[in-house]
């Protein structure tokens, strides 16, 4: 018996045992309804009272906003004898990036004097001395300012950026960035950072460059992408996570209700449906859950609606104890806020694993909470664990896959139902 076929014969006892000695009164229940969109194409091959209904009563909920996403790349350079970057190796990643975030905080927090600047003074500062950092995708930089815990001017809050660089020497700083909506380079004073720049010493070049400094015909199209060396990376092992029963009451105690009775019905060939007196969980073999908060909500809700940093902290602290519980060694980032017409807001969540993007079966997301008027109404969250292997696969070199690919890729897995998922190029 293959290893899925256990798991799906697990989830089979589980749910059998549930139907036979859960018995609760079935109080009321409506239809779970949750959709959310991720493609990717293949290159070469604590909340309780806003869940519970009370956030309009009590109030906004007053939190300290953790990092919801970090940069994915990071490349120091010092005394001009070359580059060091880190981009693949999450940990090496984190480590260097809990050394100089601190660095990018005092920036963004001392930044004067603003203004666009050229092309050609971008490109000047990325090839002297400072830090880049390199986000897989467009953030806001309010929330880069929360997440690192401190203040920015309001005329730059609603900037949406990927790409920082914070440089020094000659007693001076800078910090430059780009905003990906209008491409303009914006560049600003900032604190002399010299001194702090010497413990940067430690990290010495080992052969990352940007793309604009290989001369290859394709970088053109993706002039800023940090490229690293070697072209080895780990393969990984993919699995459902948890049992159903270790699911459903991961769920049950993240989302508030912990000591609600409910009633289990069986929901198709595959799912369960459990429902209690303020909520509806369905569960399905693979892993994918989807919640519906079915309390009333407080009239006077509207009254008090969360920020958006608000909304994503919130929803990575739910998205942290369900599925970052069991997800082995992947992470979980911050994806995208999408609004709706109706006055809803749903915060996504993807997972990553070495420094790539795990794409899921029919296109889903990790996880996404959604949130009406301050209230955690629905959530859909994919139970997936992640381990890395001992297999390495060998792909094309960064300049070569620069070259055929004529602008900007990414390293990803393609999470298609097969126990071991080998890393690819995925064209952005």
């Amino acid at each position: 018996m293959s290893k899925h076929d256990s798991t799906a014969v697990e989830w089979i006892k589980t749910t059998l045992i549930a139907l036979l000695t859960v018995s609760a009164l079935l109080l009321g229940w409506r239809t779970a309804l949750f959709n959310d969109f991720f493609s990717a194409v293949p290159f070469f091959g604590n909340v309780t009272g806003l869940i519970r209904g009370t956030a309009g009563e009590e109030g906004p909920v007053e939190i300290e906003a953790k990092e919801a996403v970090r940069p994915l790349g990071i490349a120091v350079s010092t005394g001009g004898s070359g580059r060091y970057g880190v981009k693949y190796n999450t940990s090496a990643r984190n480590t260097v990036y809990d050394t100089v975030s601190g660095l990018l905080s005092e920036a963004l927090s001392s930044a004067t004097y603003a203004a666009e600047i050229t092309e050609a003074e971008w490109r000047d500062a990325l090839s002297g001395d400072g830090v880049y950092f390199e986000y897989l995708k467009p953030v806001r930089l309010s929330f880069i300012a929360a997440w690192l815990g401190t203040q920015i001017p309001e005329t730059t809050e609603d900037l949406m950026l990927r790409r920082l660089f914070v440089a020094f020497g000659n007693g001076t700083g800078r910090l430059y960035y780009q905003d990906t909506e209008s491409g303009a380079f914006i560049g600003a004073d900032t604190a002399s950072f010299d001194e702090k720049a010497q413990e940067l010493t430690i990290y010495r070049p080992n052969g990352a460059l940007f793309a604009f400094e290989t001369g290859v015909t394709g970088a053109s199209g993706a002039p800023y992408m940090l490229l690293m060396p070697g072209s080895e990376h780990r393969s990984v092992r993919a699995d459902t996570a948890g049992s159903a029963t270790e699911v459903l009451e991961l769920t049950l105690a993240v989302l508030g209700h912990g000591n609600e009775a409910y009633t289990a019905l069986p929901d198709g060939s595959d799912a369960i449906r459990y429902v209690g007196t303020q909520f509806n969980i369905r569960i399905d073999l693979h892993g994918h859950v989807y919640y519906r908060n079915t309390g009333a909500l407080p009239v006077n809700a509207e009254r008090n609606p969360l920020t958006g940093n608000e909304m994503i902290e919130q929803a990575r602290i739910i998205a942290a104890d369900t599925i970052g519980e069991l997800c082995g060694d992947a992470e979980i980032f911050f994806e995208s806020l999408e609004y709706d017409t109706q006055g809803s807001c749903t915060v996504l969540f993807g997972y990553y694993i070495g420094g790539g993007s795990i794409h899921l079966p029919e296109e889903v997301f990790a996880a996404g909470v959604t949130f009406v008027s301050g209230n955690v109404t629905e959530a859909e969250f994919n139970f997936r664990s992640f381990m890395y292997t001992d297999e390495y696969t060998r792909l094309l070199p960064e300049k070569q896959a620069l070259a055929a690919a004529g602008g900007e890729f990414m390293l990803s897995f393609i999470d298609d139902g097969d126990e071991i998922i080998r890393p690819i190029w995925v064209k952005r």
